[in-house]
């Protein structure tokens, strides 16, 4: 029994959605996909799971016992950077990273901006109807989240935070990397629109996506 208490064991448990890919559950979670495909064949033979032209949870129970051993141990040990990124896919709930996270995984975490170990935000949009969700969400796994606006570094300890931006009918979303995203039109939209920040992940976006985007190094305020 106790050899199921396992991290990689949790986070599939609760990642996983219905007809997730061995490989999209690994990125979700950030595990290498033979150590998560061994746990999946493990999870399988004990029941919890079934696989079916996809990854399919079989037990419910022990899936929400897993989320509430993840929520404890979250509002124990404030979660690092890189669990940020990991956290969000235990919600259930459609998003994609938005705004600097947008340019962020569309750049494959080649351009930051704005953010510090000790301070670090993370973008992501949201259905309309499912933002008190959200909030609830982040409250039960004690992790400071606002809409709309930046959270106040000074008013909590943990490094990571969210901001939630709704969005009315449904989230249109690419998949990069294992992190759904908004459309690669949509960030460099963002990105044009606050240029002066962006010209670096503009030139960087034109050379891999063949983009036809006028991006250099050079600061265009100074050929004002």
């Amino acid at each position: 029994m106790m050899e199921y208490v396992d991290e990689t064991a949790a986070k599939i448990m609760v990642a996983a959605q219905p007809g997730d890919s061995i490989r999209r559950i690994a990125q979700k979670i950030d595990g290498s996909y033979s150590w998560v495909y061994d746990w999946i064949e493990r999870l399988e033979d004990a029941g919890f799971i079934r696989r079916e032209d996809g990854v399919y949870i079989e037990k419910y129970a022990v899936r929400d016992r897993y989320y509430d051993l993840v929520a404890a141990i979250s509002r124990a040990v404030p979660p690092s950077i890189d669990d940020g990124y990991v956290i969000p896919h235990f919600a259930g709930m459609p998003f994609a990273y938005t705004k600097i996270d947008g340019v962020y995984v569309w750049t494959h975490g080649g351009y930051q901006i704005a953010r510090g170990h000790d301070d670090y935000p993370i973008f992501i949009q949201v259905a309309d109807q499912d933002v008190e969700r959200w909030t609830a969400f982040f409250d039960e796994f004690g992790i400071p989240s606002r809409i709309e606006e930046r959270p106040d570094a000074t008013d909590y300890d943990a490094t990571v935070s969210y901001v939630l931006f709704p969005r009315s009918g449904d989230i249109t979303r690419e998949w990069v990397d294992g992190n759904p995203v908004i459309p690669l039109d949509e960030a460099i939209e963002h990105m044009l629109e606050y240029r002066v920040n962006y010209e670096p992940a503009l030139e960087m976006i034109a050379d891999e996506y063949d983009r036809d985007i006028d991006a250099s190094h050079e600061d265009p305020r100074l050929n004002a």
